[in-house]
């Protein structure tokens, strides 16, 4: 391996660059010495040799724009920008140093993740995204390579360089250029989409499956392809995600409205992190449940036709907050055979009562109910000759006048209706 140039070369007359760390696409980064604070920075070198001057424009661009968004922020899961540096036609970003590793390369030695390991790692990088995004930045470029995993147990999101604002996505991006890694670019950035906080959690699902799977879940046959892939197929089965399968699934989802929020994805995260323990860490509010407006603001966003399976243990929590309310108020509640303890008045001891005696009728009763049918008395008919009973005989007219008041059926009037009466004619047929 040639040696550096600038190796041991000393920056700005302040930072020694001391030995190469890593290398991307857009230059290298160096352990250095911070000679007047006396502690160790870390570097990053922007090259711009043989690139052509529109590009050079841009690059310079995006290296003041990374520093300038990454020193809004400090959180301990980013990477904190001390310093920008101009020296030999080129900028320099001055940072935190963190000793550690690469996701990337720790899965590239290693294969697949355990499970729980991998939830660990997703909630530091959820927590600084949910920081960058409370500031109105959006990444844009979260994958294994620009994930460090600290020695002292951290996982440490670097690398701003493609972060943009939510109020000023199109800067510094032309048109019909999607900027990014494909595997892990958004669908709806594929598609040429604003840049938002639910894209960053689609590319933190492909990164956590990246790290459980020990591989990508669009293949890795070509941006082109693997760009189609993002856009019209679903991710590789999972084969080794165990508990993390169904969170990834809905980080993953391809609609960012049905997409798993920040906030459930905290919560599983946190679970399969450390089961059995409470999880009392709560990070901002959740900005990937609003859109941007002007300036940053945010306004909330439309709700979800549906809740993705991530959210299934947060309604079984509250299935199980109802079930302790209904059987508190069940233990308090007076029902017939029972009563419950009043405060100041001691139950009082359970009564035994006799076993009741059938009464003499009773006894009567079932006595007659075992004979057999023969012994009942025979009940009383009629005889077949019994003559039929003489009708009764129908009054005559002559019979209704001798009961008429004296006078009227001599002179042979008829007495005059009430003006209700309607006789033989049935109720309601009225006067023909």
């Amino acid at each position: 391996m040639s040696v550096s140039p600038y190796e041991g070369w000393l920056l700005a007359g302040r930072y020694r660059l001391l030995a190469q760390v890593g290398r991307g696409g857009m230059g290298t980064v160096w352990r250095a010495h911070d000679e007047l604070l006396d502690r160790q920075v870390a570097v990053k070198e922007i090259n711009l040799a043989h690139r052509p001057e529109p590009e050079r424009e841009t690059l310079l661009g995006r290296t003041m724009r990374e520093a300038r968004l990454s020193a809004r922020l400090n959180h301990p899961n980013i990477a904190v920008v001390y310093d920008v540096v101009e020296a030999d036609a080129r900028p320099w970003i001055v940072l935190q140093y963190v000793p550690s590793r690469s996701l990337n390369d720790v899965i590239n030695e290693r294969g697949p993740l355990p499970a729980a390991t991998v939830a660990r790692i997703g909630l530091d990088l959820l927590d600084a995204l949910r920081a960058a995004h409370a500031k109105g930045i959006v990444h844009r470029d979260v994958k294994p390579a620009n994930v460090l995993l600290a020695d002292d147990g951290r996982a440490v999101l670097t690398d701003f360089g493609l972060a943009t604002t939510l109020d000023d996505r199109a800067h510094l991006t032309r048109e019909g250029i999607v900027l990014g890694t494909p595997a892990y670019i958004s669908p709806e950035r594929a598609r040429g989409g604003p840049s938002t906080p639910q894209a960053d959690l689609w590319s933190l699902g492909a990164t956590l499956y990246e790290a459980v799977e020990g591989r990508s879940p669009f293949g890795d046959s070509g941006a082109l392809a693997t760009l189609s892939a993002v856009l019209t197929s679903r991710p590789a089965p999972m084969r080794q995600a165990g508990p993390l399968a169904l969170l990834i699934t809905g980080l993953l989802d391809k609609d960012p409205g049905r997409r798993t929020g920040a906030t459930e994805a905290h919560q599983e995260l946190a679970r399969i992190a450390e089961p059995g323990r409470p999880h009392h860490r709560e990070a901002a509010p959740d900005p990937t449940d609003s859109v941007p407006l002007v300036n940053g603001a945010l306004l909330p966003f439309p709700a979800r036709t549906s809740r993705s399976p991530a959210a299934v243990p947060g309604r079984w929590r509250q299935v199980a907050a109802v079930a302790v309310l209904i059987v508190a108020v069940l233990a308090t509640t007076s029902w017939p055979g029972g009563e419950a303890t009043r405060q100041g008045k001691p139950r009082a001891d359970p009564v035994t009562y006799p076993t009741p005696q059938p009464s003499d009728a009773l006894r009567a009763y079932r006595a007659s109910a075992d004979r057999p049918p023969e012994d009942d008395p025979p009940r009383t008919v009629r005889p077949r000759n019994d003559p039929p009973r003489t009708a009764r005989p129908r009054s005559t007219g002559a019979q209704r006048a001798g009961r008429l008041p004296p006078g009227l059926a001599k002179k042979g009037d008829r007495p005059k209706r009430g003006p209700h009466a309607n006789p033989g004619k049935g109720w309601g047929r009225g006067r023909r």
